[in-house]
């Protein structure tokens, strides 16, 4: 996509913000209580994501969930950084990463989040669930890039007087002409 001068691009400084620096073990091990210790951040970036279709303008709700995930993992590793260590390494251990392998470390990890950050892990299904998202962002205008179709006509006037079209050996079909 060409972009002209009249267009704004972000700097390098506005793109710059600190990163999550984990591989996929771990944040996959993490991403349960993530979601849920973040939710509302996450929320609010997908709303503004969905309703401006213009990633540059949801930069500042980008950075928030970013640094919501730091605050997240900088917690988990001040109180729970042993337990989180056995189930991430067990997550990673799999070559699937699926979780279900690691149900024993995974309760141990979930009793200390609950003790202490004192949340509990979301049940099955939780971030699936349709939920409603109160908002400080202004209602976007409606957003509608195509036109409006013209008006579908209607049925003819006199249908018996239409011709039908002729069943030729081509209309009837066939496999590979053999049955025809």
């Amino acid at each position: 996509m060409a972009f002209t001068n009249a267009e704004w691009l972000p700097t390098y400084e506005e793109l710059t913000v600190p990163e999550i620096n984990m591989t996929s073990a771990p944040l996959r091990a993490g991403a349960h209580h993530f979601g849920k210790y973040c939710d509302e951040q996450c929320k609010e970036f997908m709303l503004c994501n969905s309703e401006q279709r213009d990633p540059r303008k949801c930069l500042n709700e980008g950075k928030e969930v970013t640094r919501c995930g730091i605050e997240f993992f900088n917690k988990v590793k001040d109180s729970c950084l042993e337990e989180f260590n056995q189930y991430w390494k067990c997550v990673d251990s799999n070559h699937e990463m699926n979780l279900s392998y690691c149900r024993s470390t995974q309760a141990v990890f979930d009793k200390c989040i609950f003790e202490k950050l004192g949340q509990e892990r979301p049940e099955l299904g939780y971030f699936s669930k349709t939920r409603v998202h109160k908002t400080v962002r202004p209602k976007p205008k409606p957003y509608s890039d195509l036109p409006m179709p013209a008006e579908t006509p209607g049925p003819p006037k006199n249908i018996d007087d239409m011709e039908t079209p002729a069943i030729t050996k081509e209309r009837r079909g066939g496999f590979l002409g053999i049955w025809n």
